[in-house]
């Protein structure tokens, strides 16, 4: 069993982890892609100051954001513009 301050000191790391990242989507600046159209189905991104990639649904702009780390997005963004994803 863990010790009460442990739990403590993970529990304000999330807290201190959580503030940064609200303030970090608070002052971001979300674009959608120039391909995306009028359809309903988008995704908003935005590249952080630290570097990470927020991603958020544009009907919700004030719902949850996800955020990924650099090498992620690219993996991600990567396999997308190499068909990856498709339907086969």
């Amino acid at each position: 069993m863990s010790d009460p301050h442990s739990r403590g000191l993970a529990r304000a790391g999330k807290d201190i982890e959580e503030m940064r990242m609200s303030s970090e989507l608070s002052g971001a600046r979300w674009f959608k892609s120039s391909r995306s159209g009028a359809g309903k189905e988008c995704v908003e991104v935005a590249f952080l100051f630290s570097g990470r990639v927020g991603v958020r649904d544009s009907k919700n702009p004030d719902g949850p954001a996800l955020i990924f780390g650099a090498t992620d997005w690219t993996a991600f963004t990567t396999a997308v513009q190499c068909g990856r994803f498709d339907d086969r």
